[in-house]
């Protein structure tokens, strides 16, 4: 009987100087995007998966995460008190049946760096890993992940990744997938014959990027200790990623569906696009959003 996977590793260590001064004394993962912040919706989306244990790597003047998910008995007390059933809900997440650990990464040596601090977290177990500042929507944002896993045993792969479809002219922003034969179809993984990270500008082989959502076997491990840093002196995941194919391991990308979309808040374009998008689809507030971009809209 397979095992089920119920350990990820979210990174969320990076200095977020893209988007300073918002994130001098704040994580940009604990920036909002609508009334939560970023990083838990990446936690809901994880619990909402079957992922019951995760280690979130953090580094310096990051101690606001481990604040945000630690249960504070007298605001829920108080608002008890005071009847207010909305804001309770809103604090749920506290409640969920799930263990989140912490580690730091110090100083930061690049995303495969982070990941490997999660080596013994993860033991011989399987894992998800799932940026800590990248958002998945979707009627269920979950979907993908657990896609993902079932993809993962079916297959005994050494590693799944999430893919998406970008222009071409954006492609040196992103990790980019070579797979073998065709183009996958929406859900369906194919084999993956290579990966690059952010190629330069007009060398992209496909426009196939990285979507921030990962599933592995413990052979990233070993992967991740045989790659060589960047030429900043970074680790890069995307390397160790091609490490594992050139080792002959099953590695595989899979294609999120039109309706499942990435976001990121890695600068302060995108991260207007996901609070103004994800704003628009609240279901408590969007109308007055809506209501508010309409009359701007007259305005202008």
């Amino acid at each position: 009987m397979t095992q089920p996977i119920t350990k990820a590793i979210v990174p969320a260590a990076g200095l977020g100087t893209r988007l300073l001064p918002a994130t001098k004394s704040q994580p940009k993962e604990m920036l909002s995007v609508g009334r939560k912040p970023v990083i838990q919706y990446v936690i809901e989306e994880l619990q909402a998966a079957g992922l019951s244990h995760a280690l979130i790597v953090t580094g310096r003047r990051k101690r606001a995460i481990e604040d945000h998910f630690d249960s504070d008995p007298q605001l829920v007390s108080a608002l008890e008190r005071a009847g207010n059933e909305a804001m309770l809900a809103d604090l749920a997440y506290l409640e969920a049946k799930s263990r989140i650990f912490y580690t730091r990464q110090s100083p930061a040596k690049g995303l495969g760096h982070a990941v490997s601090l999660g080596a013994g977290f993860v033991g011989s177990d399987d894992c998800a890993v799932a940026l800590g500042d990248t958002l998945i929507a979707a009627e269920d944002p979950s979907a993908p992940l657990r896609a993902m896993i079932a993809a993962h045993q079916d297959l005994g792969a050494a590693a799944v990744v999430a893919v998406e479809k970008v222009p071409l002219e954006e492609a040196f922003r992103y990790g980019i997938v070579t797979v073998s034969g065709a183009e996958p179809a929406p859900g369906e993984p194919v084999a993956m014959t290579d990966i690059v990270e952010k190629p330069p500008a007009g060398t992209a082989p496909t426009s196939l990027a990285v979507a921030a959502r990962y599933v592995f076997s413990p052979a990233i491990f070993e992967a991740l200790e045989r790659t060589l840093p960047d030429k900043r002196g970074e680790i890069q995941l995307s390397d160790a990623i091609k490490v594992l194919i050139q080792m002959g391991e099953p590695v595989y990308a899979w294609l999120l569906h039109p309706d499942q979309r990435r976001y990121d808040v890695g600068n302060f374009e995108s991260y207007f696009r996901t609070f103004i998008d994800f704003a628009l689809a609240d279901e408590r507030y969007g109308y007055l959003v809506r209501k508010h971009i309409k009359t701007k809209a007259y305005e202008l």
